[in-house]
């Protein structure tokens, strides 16, 4: 089956990986379209990695297969791979050899890449002015750096990072994020998996959800996000109010949150909540809309398991 919608850079149908009695990856499909920065969000255990062995071809599926550029990549993975770049866990580079020569060995090992691509992905990735000191004096963050400039070279269409801000300090994340963003604003595909919420948030556009080797779900953050939106309020009457806002048709819920309420409903319908209330003598003091982070709506998905 190839794809039809040539937008969809990478496409899993049916993608399953079974090991004897473990089911490691069960029925995934996944869409990602040209230019998204798309998050693969999961606990640790979640068959993330699995998933991207899968994508690169490197471990067979049980059943399903992946699409790349819409081409079958059970026939067409050489092809596909070629307009790919990956990293996969910390990139190994030669330590006593300089940024810029680690980058010219990777360049020999692949066919049609001019020399001054070496330069310019450096410069892409923040390490012009260290090309030419030894991997061995890199900070973590660099060597990742370095390691997303290998993966450039070759200029991919679409790029598969496993976990790449593992070990990171929070100045190394700020960093590899922004070049991520950028990249998507260039108009590469990317696709991230992690199990880091804030990153997610922070990076991607488009993110799915899988736990225990399920998709929960998947879809643009912003739209997500609005699934659970809400308003919070404090009125001078909550326990009334509760009542009041419980029989509304459109209303579809009402928590107490110490001496404020938390209502599930569109925004645009503040003022009708504030006019129900007023004609029981129930005034606000405070209304607002309440921002559901990707935290909140990933413990709902996944049934309350922690993420870091």
């Amino acid at each position: 089956m190839s794809n039809d919608n040539p937008d969809v850079v990478l496409r899993t149908v049916g993608l399953t990986k079974r090991y004897r009695r473990l089911l490691a990856l069960d029925d995934l499909n996944l869409e990602v379209c040209r230019g998204q920065v798309f998050g693969f969000l999961g606990p640790n255990g979640a068959a993330k990695t699995t998933t991207i062995a899968l994508i690169l071809g490197l471990i067979a599926p049980t059943a399903g297969h992946v699409e790349m550029f819409g081409l079958d990549a059970r026939r067409h993975l050489s092809e596909a791979l070629r307009r790919t770049g990956a990293i996969l866990e910390t990139p190994s580079f030669y330590p006593h050899l300089s940024g810029r020569d680690n980058l010219r060995v990777w360049r020999a090992l692949s066919n049609g890449v001019a020399g001054k691509r070496v330069d310019e992905v450096l410069d892409l990735v923040g390490l012009l002015d260290r090309g030419r000191d030894k991997v061995r004096t890199y900070s973590l963050g660099m060597k990742q750096r370095l390691g997303l400039a290998a993966a450039l070279l070759h200029d991919p269409e679409l790029l598969v990072l496993d976990e790449p801000t593992n070990g990171l300090d929070p100045a190394g994340m700020r960093e590899f994020r922004g070049l991520i963003k950028g990249l998507g604003q260039m108009g590469k595909t990317v696709f991230v998996s992690s199990h880091l919420l804030s990153e997610v948030e922070q990076m991607c556009d488009h993110v799915g959800i899988v736990k225990q080797g399920r998709l929960l779900t998947q879809g643009l953050v912003a739209t997500l996000l609005r699934r659970g939106e809400a308003l919070e309020m404090q009125v001078t009457d909550p326990n009334r109010a509760v009542r009041v806002l419980d029989g509304l048709e459109w209303v579809n819920g009402v928590k107490r949150q110490d001496s404020r309420l938390v209502v599930e409903a569109p925004r645009e319908r503040a003022a009708e909540l504030s006019r129900a209330l007023a004609e029981h003598q129930i005034y606000l003091s405070e209304l607002r809309p309440r921002d559901t982070s990707l935290e909140e709506f990933f413990l709902e998905v996944t049934g309350k398991e922690a993420v870091q």
